[in-house]
């Protein structure tokens, strides 16, 4: 009904507006009703009592519920421990014997773990008593002592040695029955003695200057001549250096020099004297080299590219006093998180021949010689290293020199019978291609290879003398459960030709030189060792395995196969 009356009330509505024409008046009656008024009497007043609400009381019910208690078995803890770093052992010792009477020995005494002090003695021997079948006498020993120590400081560093060497050999590359020489005439001693001082800066702050000095002395001499003899005079010779480095780090560069002085004084026979040979008056060289070397190294790209310039000012007061300017350049750059490791440079060096250096390449060199320094006015190198995985590493490069005053060993017919090498200097180009890659299993496994092929072309001689054309190297250690160690060396060399005099044999001539084609080096060892416990051990050792009587000089053979065995012990 609402609903009818609420909708009719809309449409007359509607119609009003919706319509025009003159308003429309309606006048009507109502009755309209009012309540009557009422007075109240009560007054107004304040309630001020506050009424409380009431508190309900809920009592405790007394219960009892039984407590069950129950243990259960703990089992015991185990507790793993890891020694972090293995005992050291203060001294080792090992002693061996070999065919051919070879006696080893070696002592190692050394500081343990210290912080501030390190010390140690060293001490090495090994002899041969043996021959080489149709040869002059081939014994020789060797014994060496070294004495180290340093003083490790927060800002500094501090180290000192000490060292003596002496080395018996016999000129044996004489083909002549041993029973017919005298070994007097064919016995050669080397005595070298000598000691080094350095002090070095390492400041941890990179605005402060680190520096680093040196100090070095050493006397080589051969043995004294026979008596009432001048046929083989004494050789001796004394070296003194100074070597000083200091590098300061600004923003991301790093400034440094270095600055050396080398001095060696080379003396052979005795000028002056009233017995001196006609044929040889004697020999006084007196060579000093004197270097500056500054460098300025950057480093970019969150140290993935690296670039290093300067220069090596070079001043030889040798026979003549000259002065060289060698170049110093380096670039490199790690890709794929060192993957690889691009880098090209360009070097130089002048590097002073002493006896002593001429006797550790080849020891049968005549002690009356003529001694130049070797220049290299240019090498540029570059190649790829890098890392294949987290155990396999690799390199490969390349370089080419030019070397002015080049020793190179020839046979000596002058003072000798053949059985010493004489040198020959020349200036050459040298090409050399190297590939390099190694394999680490933890501690377990380690194999290396190397390999090198060289390109030679003199400017007066046909061939390098005794230098090889390429090369194999490889090495390799197996630890088998810490108680079996197994490794082995394999050192591969071909390619080498000497100068001779009259045709023989595999000899050419070429540019009016006579050159034999010498044999092809496989030298083989292998050496194995048992640990019978961390302090005692057994070991053997195979030598020339292959048994080749190859010549590593030019009518020089090595010894065939050779076994060493013994045991070591630390303490």
């Amino acid at each position: 009904m609402k609903k009818y009356i609420l909708f009719s009330f809309v449409s007359i509505a509607s119609f009003l507006f919706g319509q025009e024409g003159p308003d429309v008046v309606i006048v009507g009656t109502q009755l309209r009703q009012v309540e009557p008024a009422y007075r109240m009497t009560e007054s107004p007043k304040i309630i001020d009592t506050t009424i409380a609400n009431p508190v309900i009381d809920f009592p405790l019910l007394a219960l009892q519920h039984p407590t069950k208690i129950e243990v259960e078995p703990i089992n015991p803890a185990t507790i793993k421990t890891e020694q972090k770093l293995n005992q050291l052992y203060s001294t080792y010792v090992k002693l061996g014997i070999g065919t051919e009477l070879m006696p080893l020995g070696e002592v190692y005494f050394d500081s343990k773990r210290s912080r501030k002090f390190v010390y140690g003695v060293h001490a090495k021997h090994l002899s041969s008593y043996g021959n080489i079948k149709d040869y002059a006498p081939a014994q020789f020993d060797r014994t060496k002592l070294g004495l180290y120590g340093g003083i490790n400081e927060k800002n500094y560093t501090l180290r000192g040695d000490l060292h003596y060497n002496n080395q018996g050999l016999h000129y044996y590359g004489w083909k002549i029955p041993t029973d017919s020489v005298d070994r007097k005439t064919t016995a050669q001693r080397y005595q070298d003695v000598g000691g080094a001082f350095s002090f070095a800066s390492h400041k941890k702050d990179s605005a402060n200057l680190n520096y680093k000095v040196g100090i070095e002395y050493n006397n080589f001499g051969s043995k004294k001549p026979l008596e009432d003899s001048l046929s083989d005079w004494r050789a001796r010779e004394n070296f003194f250096g100074f070597n000083s480095s200091a590098s300061y780090k600004l923003g991301k560069e790093i400034y440094a020099a270095d600055f050396n002085v080398r001095y060696n004084g080379y003396k052979y026979g005795s000028i002056g004297d009233t017995n001196s040979s006609a044929i040889d008056t004697g020999i006084v060289l007196n060579n000093t080299i004197i270097n500056l070397k500054p460098t300025i190294s950057t480093y970019l790209f969150n140290n993935r590219f690296k670039a290093k310039v300067g220069v090596d000012i070079v001043i030889d007061a040798h026979q003549t006093t000259k002065a060289h300017i060698y170049p110093v350049a380096e670039l490199k750059y790690s890709m794929f998180n060192d993957i690889f490791i691009p880098y090209v440079g360009l070097r130089g060096g002048l590097k002073q021949t002493s006896f002593k250096s001429l006797t550790a390449e080849n020891e049968f060199v005549l002690t009356n010689v003529s001694m130049r320094n070797e220049n290299t006015a240019i090498d540029f190198y570059g190649g790829i290293k890098g890392t294949l995985s987290k155990r396999i590493s690799f390199n490969v490069n390349a370089s080419f020199a030019r070397i002015q005053n080049k020793a190179l060993f020839v046979t000596d017919t002058l003072y000798s019978v053949g059985n010493k090498f004489n040198l020959l200097f020349d200036t050459l180009n040298l090409t050399t291609i190297e590939g390099s890659i190694s394999y680490q299993l933890n501690e377990k496994l380690k194999v290396d290879g190397i390999g090198r092929f060289y390109s030679y072309s003199l400017l007066n001689n046909t061939y390098a003398w005794n230098l090889p054309q390429w090369q194999a190297i490889a090495r390799g250690s197996y630890n088998l459960f810490d108680k079996f160690l197994i490794n082995l060396d394999l050192n591969f060399e071909g390619g080498r030709k000497a100068l001779v005099y009259a045709m023989e044999d595999d000899v050419t001539v070429e540019n009016l030189q006579f050159a034999k084609t010498l044999g092809f080096i496989a030298d083989i060892n292998l050496g194995l060792e048992y640990r019978y416990n961390k302090r005692i051990s057994a070991f053997i050792q195979f030598n020339n395995v292959a048994s080749q009587r190859y010549n590593r000089w030019y009518n020089h053979p090595v010894q065939v196969f050779q076994f060493l065995g013994g045991i070591t012990f630390r303490l």
